[in-house]
């Protein structure tokens, strides 16, 4: 994310929280709960409020916080955790890595001897 402002925080979390759903074919009905972190430099505006922009329902449990400030980690980073009642298993869940982020999942990647 470029900068710590509200239309980046918005216009990042919308995207994320569409890519998450089209890549794993959820529907809005089957969210139970969303958890949003940002890195501590991200404090311009709650992620959560996107639903809300996006015209999600208001029974979607929403929950925002910070990561731990670790030196040398990803700045400017969003995380979101979707709890949503589904009959797929954890492997086939396709989990989304925007931007910087995607060094993130090479790291993963490479930790794990290339099994995501």
């Amino acid at each position: 994310m470029p900068s710590n402002d509200r239309e980046n925080i918005m216009t990042a979390t919308k995207r994320l929280l569409e890519e998450i759903l089209g890549a794993n074919e959820i529907e809005i009905d089957d969210i139970a709960a969303i958890f949003f972190t940002t890195t501590p430099d991200l404090n311009a505006e709650f992620p959560a409020a996107a639903t809300r922009e996006l015209g999600w329902p208001q029974h979607i449990a929403l929950l925002c916080g910070h990561e731990m400030d670790v030196p040398g980690s990803l700045p400017h980073c969003l995380r979101i955790l979707m709890l949503v009642n589904t009959e797929r298993k954890a492997e086939q869940i396709t989990h989304i890595y925007l931007g910087e982020a995607k060094k993130l999942k090479e790291d993963k990647l490479a930790l794990s001897g290339g099994k995501a």
